[in-house]
């Protein structure tokens, strides 16, 4: 039972941190003139105009999103148990693949998005954890 709640934490907690870097890059960093990142259709018809300054925060938003939400699972699971921290990065690395089949991103953007933020932040959430237990 308590897996399960870390699991859920975990991915509750990384969404709202994947959201508010989301919100806050847009902020940060304005999208093209023109393009209105709420409309799904407007923003894969505009990915074009996108530059790598653009991909900053939805990077971070991945990342630290799952580093995050591998963290809290990781401190509230059992100790030592590294399933949900994993189960979490496999999570938020689906929704990175479903995203990158929705939207065109450059190819270079989907391979480091793919293969850095997700099992990568979701093992290094998982090793703070453990260490800032001891």
């Amino acid at each position: 039972m308590k897996t399960i709640l870390a699991v859920l934490v975990g991915i509750f907690l990384g969404s709202l941190v994947n959201m508010g870097i989301v919100t806050l890059g847009g902020e940060l960093v304005h999208p093209p003139k023109g393009v209105d990142v709420t409309d799904m259709e407007s923003l894969a018809s505009s990915m074009h105009l996108f530059e790598p300054r653009h991909y900053l925060f939805p990077f971070l938003a991945h990342a630290l999103g799952t580093l995050v939400g591998a963290f809290v699972a990781g401190k509230i699971a059992a100790t030592g148990l590294y399933r949900p921290s994993l189960f979490i990065g496999g999570f938020f690395l689906l929704g990175g693949i479903a995203s990158s089949v929705i939207l065109p991103a450059p190819a270079w953007f989907i391979t480091l998005d793919l293969v850095l933020a997700y099992i990568p932040m979701s093992w290094l959430g998982f090793w703070l954890s453990n260490k800032l237990t001891k």
